[in-house]
């Protein structure tokens, strides 16, 4: 039986508190954004939740038209300060696990509240496994996600699907800026598709 959403909220909130409510077309979604990922983030293709592997901004549009409310999940992330920033994946390694397993509790929470339609979309590319079968077996084939040894819980970037992050974590009415060290406070934001 499907729980109230007022009731869904407050235990989801048991699992991570610092979420907003908004209406999904409050979700802005930019051709522009997979050209950030292709010509400006190395790990382009080596991962399996990264472009090309995941849905196009398109085929994300027909995605959110199925849906009226969403989740905007801000978590604070604490970088390893014995890794070198230049190394951003492993910088955040930890942080990028906390929050994909987070965003994870909270999907499959809601989905056993009865809202079998949610879905979560994290950021940053996949932490589960030291490589990813793109990176390590260095080709482009949307047959490899076959392979991948967690996809029960693995979900696609935001950013690589075509969602202006940015535009719309300010929707839900978050603060949020271009950082310009590594060594600000770094935050992460998921999203929860409800329903």
């Amino acid at each position: 039986m499907k729980k109230e959403l007022d009731t869904l909220l407050e235990e989801l909130r048991g699992i991570h508190s610092d979420f907003k409510l908004i209406f999904t077309d409050k979700v802005e979604v930019g051709d522009w954004v997979r050209w950030r990922c292709r010509y400006g983030c190395k790990a382009y293709g080596k991962h399996l939740n990264c472009p090309p592997y995941v849905p196009s901004p398109e085929e994300t549009r027909k995605l959110i038209r199925c849906y009226e409310r969403a989740i905007v999940a801000r978590f604070d992330a604490k970088p390893d300060l014995e890794v070198p920033p230049s190394h951003i994946h492993h910088f955040l390694w930890d942080a990028i696990k906390v929050f994909y397993d987070t965003m994870f509790e909270m999907e499959r929470h809601a989905f056993l509240s009865g809202y079998y339609k949610v879905f979560a979309m994290v950021g940053l590319c996949c932490a589960y496994c030291d490589e990813c079968i793109p990176e390590r077996e260095n080709f482009l084939d949307h047959a490899a996600k076959r392979f991948c040894i967690h996809p029960h819980k693995m979900r696609p970037g935001m950013e690589a699907c075509g969602i202006d992050v940015f535009k719309t974590v300010r929707n839900a009415g978050y603060e949020v800026e271009a950082l310009t060290s590594p060594y600000e406070k770094i935050t992460f934001f998921g999203l929860l598709l409800l329903e």
